[in-house]
């Protein structure tokens, strides 16, 4: 294989959550009297994680002690709605299989809290990723290149060898996920399928960007 570490983002690469994380915001709008918002909006408030979410979803100005209800209000809904509509993208499943079937490491790296992350990844991805690395206290969320570098050192540990940048590649659906693997140093490929599109990430940059998921592991060989 060409890659031996493929490292995934989570929301729009490998799952859909966009109506769940929609319905969520909109849950915490509604408490507070807030207008809601619509899938499309949600699509470009998503990819620096929940803080900025919620951020991007207030009216500019709102004040800090208000902001903060609405992030817990989200969180404590989120954590039970997050797999209502949620479903992995066609092809995600079959795709994890296939690389780990030619011994390649696959792991996460979202902007997702680390243990909602988890439980999305064993509920729909059982035994398919080796390494999974969300958000965390005291870790950069991305674009920071932190979390690639956890993952890289400990995908070194599981391969018995130092693994290479030019061996690793980082998949995303957005900006950031760009802005990510640049700043890791890593190879980047963009998905069309995800919540921007193949124009949208090659207006931002994208070198590579793939239609579906045999076209990506056609570029894994």
């Amino acid at each position: 294989m060409k890659y031996k570490l493929v490292i995934f983002d989570m929301d729009g690469t490998i799952l859909n959550t966009l109506e769940d994380l929609t319905d969520s915001v909109n849950y915490s709008m509604e408490k507070m009297n807030f207008p809601k918002h619509t899938l499309d909006e949600v699509r470009y408030f998503l990819g620096n994680g929940i803080a900025k979410l919620i951020e991007r979803s207030l009216p500019k100005n709102t004040e800090k002690s208000i902001y903060e209800v609405e992030l817990s209000e989200f969180t404590k809904y989120y954590k039970t709605h997050s797999a209502i509509k949620t479903a992995p993208y066609d092809g995600i499943k079959e795709l994890l299989k296939k690389l780990k079937e030619n011994g390649v490491i696959t792991a996460v790296n979202t902007n997702k809290i680390e243990s909602a992350a988890i439980d999305l990844c064993d509920d729909y991805f059982p035994a398919l990723f080796d390494i999974i690395i969300g958000n965390k206290k005291d870790v950069p969320p991305k674009p920071a290149p932190d979390g690639i570098y956890e993952i890289i050192e400990k995908a070194s540990e599981l391969k018995n060898e130092k693994i290479q940048k030019k061996d690793i590649a980082y998949v995303g659906d957005s900006d950031v996920d760009l802005k990510t693997g640049i700043n890791a140093g890593v190879n980047v490929i963009g998905v069309n399928w995800g919540f921007r599109g193949k124009d949208f990430l090659l207006k931002n940059g994208a070198q590579t960007v793939v239609m579906n998921t045999q076209e990506l592991f056609d570029l894994c060989k």
